[in-house]
């Protein structure tokens, strides 16, 4: 038995069962476990969205986890651009306003599993994938399960923690087993909150053919994306690493964590810069983490021929792009979304190893309670924040 943390109320018996109604066996070491007694409260604190720019912290059942799901007492969560999207109430296949919990870069310790489960323990400490896809389509298996075909699909198993389904900006959280990973002793809970973000930038290359030792590589964009990408890129034999952005605090820790050059676009034209750097030939791969409507022309025009250009960022409006030039060129261009192709896992094994580091990017920490402050802040950029993160 495990006690909880902290939480809303009362402990209860929390009950596991099969899925189906039905009680399994007693848990005994690693195996499946059915009943829990006092693992948990009955009700915990979370961050609701009851309409667009409307999120309050309010008291809600805390989950119970069915046959392949684990109870997590969360940690920490991080907010990113797609939460400012999910509070404005721009973004699709959220569940109905009043019920929908969101968050989905967070981080904690199991406090129970459902049934089935027994890769994971009470008491391990687990990061998130936010994407579990259904399992059965041709894209889930094939390892594209962040284009899952049945994206938003509760029915036929989807699940996307904090977007489709209820995310960690709240006490507890339950995910699938397949989209938890255990955490060594050596990474820490702020290292741990930007695996996910590390997944991102790990599956993008994955998807534009993997094989950088010896490449030019330019990132644009500093963001969080951007810069656990620029560490990714040197662990896997990128010859330089190119950062562009326009704030020069980002582009400091940029080179603090393996960048071996930066350039400020306020004060350089990048395109010039990043060809005098090369030079006149442009880079290998150009990857786009900015989401600034004018950047993918520009990676146009800093690829090389025969080159590659990685997009892996949303962007606010139909962005130009020179596609006549880049055929010229021989330009190949992939896009990937989130974590997909179990890069998650390889973020785990790279932070193990001490290669990678999140917790320098957390910048900003702020209660539950205050979220909407730290919502602000994040979108006011006050104090320039790079990773704001919540702790229930």
């Amino acid at each position: 038995m495990v006690m909880a943390g902290t939480g809303g109320g009362p402990a209860r018996r929390l009950v596991c069962t099969d899925g189906h109604g039905s009680t399994g066996a007693p848990r005994s070491g690693g195996g499946a476990m059915s009943r829990l007694d006092d693992v948990a409260p009955d009700t915990m604190r979370a961050a609701v969205l009851f309409g667009a720019g409307d999120l309050r912290v309010v008291d809600r059942p805390v989950p119970e986890p069915q046959a392949e799901e684990v109870l997590v007492r969360v940690a920490l969560c991080g907010i990113c651009g797609t939460d400012l999207k999910i509070f404005d109430g721009h973004f699709p296949q959220t569940p109905p306003y009043g019920e929908y919990i969101p968050g989905h870069e967070w981080t904690g310790t199991v406090v129970a599993c459902g049934s089935t489960v027994d890769e994971l323990a009470p008491g391990d400490r687990v990061c998130i994938e936010a994407h579990h896809g259904c399992g059965r389509c041709g894209n889930c298996l094939t390892g594209k399960y962040t284009a899952c075909l049945n994206y938003g699909d509760p029915a036929k198993g989807h699940r996307a923690s904090g977007m489709t389904s209820n995310g960690g900006f709240a006490e507890y959280a339950v995910h699938h087993v397949s989209a938890l990973y255990r955490l060594p002793d050596r990474v820490t809970a702020e290292d741990a909150v930007l695996l996910t973000t590390a997944g991102t930038g790990l599956y993008g290359l994955d998807v534009a053919g993997g094989y950088i030792v010896g490449q030019d590589v330019v990132i644009f964009g500093p963001g969080a994306v951007g810069l656990m990408t620029v560490q990714v890129c040197k662990r896997m034999g990128a010859a330089r690493v190119v950062l562009v952005g326009t704030r020069e605090s980002r582009l400091r820790l940029g080179r603090d964590l393996g960048a071996d050059h930066t350039v400020n676009a306020t004060e350089a034209e990048p395109v010039a810069a990043v060809l005098d750097l090369t030079g006149g030939l442009g880079a290998d791969l150009a990857i786009d983490a900015s989401g600034s409507s004018d950047v993918p022309e520009q990676c146009g025009q800093v690829t090389k021929r025969g080159g590659k250009i990685l997009f892996v960022a949303f962007y606010p409006e139909a962005v130009r792009l020179d596609l006549s030039g880049l055929v010229r060129k021989g330009v190949t261009m992939f896009t990937s979304r989130g974590e997909g192709g179990d890069n998650v896992r390889r973020a785990v094994a790279l932070a193990a190893a001490g290669m990678i580091r999140g917790r320098e990017l957390v910048t900003h920490r702020f209660p539950l309670e205050k979220i909407t402050e730290a919502f602000r802040v994040l979108r006011e950029r006050e104090g320039d924040p790079l990773k704001v993160v919540v702790v229930p």
